[in-house]
């Protein structure tokens, strides 16, 4: 409603592990929320008791370990081309234009850290604990923790440390260190402040906002000058949108954003 699509981890009896057919519908429910002129902002939170606990070993092991082929080249070759479908999983969640908001309460575990970095906002509740665990199962995160959270987080000693030791970081550190950037007292609560600010997003002119989240991104992964001369080519067109003239229209009349009429995008 207004906008807004709120998807839910939805396995709460196995603590909302994600099995096969999770990372398929991950890359199909995004690839169709891109496409939708209607949304304007996405909130993904948990069923039950915690946000995820990570992957579902039982479901996903046997995939991933089960390779028969006798030539390791070849099963290495196949490892690897699972392992590329596994992160688009979440690269997905970057690519969509659509701001994302993560909701996060209890555990977010293993492949749950691996979500949440790609998500743009994150917010959590006071029970809520972060865990980088594959080092614990004998392997490197692959999906895209080590690559998103030393950009996310200010410390690339915490990141290692974390990643190293495996070691739960509570909702109050995960706030100090810019993991999450508002702690709220429960998941009702949470819930509510995901809501608000899904609401305030898509308010604004969607042209600015997914314009807004293509720059950011080009930004993070490209010097200052290369980004400048991108937002630049950006807006040498987008400066010309029938948005800007009813936004200054509109600041002039004392309008606030939501009492604009934006076209969808």
């Amino acid at each position: 409603q207004d906008h807004i699509v709120h998807l839910e981890l939805s396995r709460a009896q196995q603590r909302n592990a994600m099995d096969t057919a999770f990372w398929g519908e991950m890359v199909k429910v995004f690839k169709e929320l891109s496409d939708d002129s209607e949304v304007r902002a996405v909130i993904i939170s948990g069923d039950g008791s915690c946000f995820s606990a990570g992957i579902d070993l039982h479901s996903l092991g046997s995939e991933i370990l089960g390779q028969e082929n006798p030539d390791p080249a070849r099963r290495a070759w196949s490892l690897r081309k699972k392992i590329q479908e596994l992160q688009e999983s979440f690269s997905i969640m970057e690519k969509c234009p659509k701001p994302v908001i993560a909701a996060v309460h209890g555990a977010c575990i293993g492949a749950g850290v691996d979500l949440i970095c790609a998500c743009d906002i994150r917010y959590c509740s006071q029970d809520a604990w972060f865990q980088v665990k594959e080092v614990d199962m004998g392997l490197a995160a692959d999906v895209g923790t080590l690559q998103r959270l030393p950009k996310i987080v200010g410390s690339q000693s915490l990141v290692n440390e974390l990643s190293f030791t495996a070691r739960k970081l509570l909702a109050p550190e995960a706030l100090s260190c810019g993991l999450v950037s508002r702690v709220l007292p429960d998941k009702e609560a949470l819930l509510a402040a995901a809501q608000d600010v899904a609401v305030a997003i898509a308010a604004k002119s969607p042209l600015a906002v997914q314009g807004t989240k293509v720059n950011l991104l080009y930004a993070r992964d490209h010097p200052v000058p290369e980004a400048l001369g991108y937002v630049a080519t950006w807006n040498m067109a987008m400066l010309q949108s029938q948005d800007l003239l009813q936004s200054v229209h509109g600041a002039m009349q004392k309008k606030l954003p939501k009492d604009i009429p934006f076209a969808n995008l």
